[in-house]
């Protein structure tokens, strides 16, 4: 797959976990915790963009949502079930395969197609919402994939994205303790150097037409085991609402 930003390396650590994308205790276990309120984030945000009450039975209804580097689908499944018409895109072919086939068995209606967010950009699609989880510290151009981005969102569109800040706190954690000490992922999943600091990302996100509105810490409690939202420490995991003008 020709594309810029692309990174055939990455891709290829992904295309071999793709097996285990829905495994609670294999090597995506760290998702699996974090998707709780990786989820209420994204759909607090959303609900607040568009005016959407989330007690309602499918809130999401009519709000067409793409989540790119969607994985096995582990964000695409609850979208779905919240209503949202939702597409997810992924680089890597293995991880779609392993999408479609649990989709089909949880009885889901979703969109997966391998493909990136520039190629779909050139198709002319466009998405009330642009899911961005994850991803950019594993693209090989983080600016030109962002402006894809951009260029997929509706005037007035949401663009929610996380990643990890590049910190001496952030290599311990998500380096040393998730590769070489809890053993969650496997060692080389993450390049330190490609992390992205908040106000990095802040500027990236203006340079591609977004204006940044929200960020928050996603921060792991070791005693509790267990993943929450912080809106003062950002020093690992964290995560960014930014708009589009309308």
């Amino acid at each position: 797959m020709s594309s810029i930003t692309v990174d055939t390396s990455e891709i290829a650590k992904f295309e071999a976990m793709a097996a285990e994308w829905w495994d609670l205790n294999g090597k995506f276990k760290p998702l699996h915790m974090m998707n709780p309120v990786r989820l209420d984030y994204i759909t607090n945000q959303i609900a607040a963009e568009y005016g959407r009450d989330l007690t309602r039975p499918k809130p999401l209804q009519g709000l067409r949502i793409l989540d790119i580097g969607c994985g096995g689908g582990l964000l695409c499944e609850p979208m779905a079930r919240l209503g949202a018409t939702i597409v997810g895109a992924d680089a890597a072919e293995g991880n779609i395969e392993v999408a479609k086939i649990h989709a089909a068995q949880s009885g889901l209606d979703i969109d997966y197609r391998h493909t990136t967010a520039e190629a779909l950009a050139e198709a002319g699609e466009v998405f009330d919402a642009v899911l961005n989880m994850e991803v950019i510290e594993h693209v090989a151009d983080p600016q030109a994939f962002l402006t894809a981005c951009q260029t997929l969102l509706k005037p007035g569109g949401i663009h929610i994205c996380s990643t990890i800040n590049r910190t001496a706190k952030s290599f311990a954690a998500a380096i040393v303790g998730a590769e070489y000490v809890m053993r969650w992922l496997p060692k080389g999943t993450h390049d330190w150097r490609k992390f992205i600091t908040p106000d990095e990302l802040e500027a990236m996100l203006g340079n591609a037409g977004l204006a940044m509105v929200d960020r928050q810490g996603f921060v792991f409690n070791l005693p509790g085991f267990s993943w929450s939202i912080s809106g003062s420490d950002l020093s690992v995991n964290y995560v960014t609402a930014a708009t589009k003008p309308a």
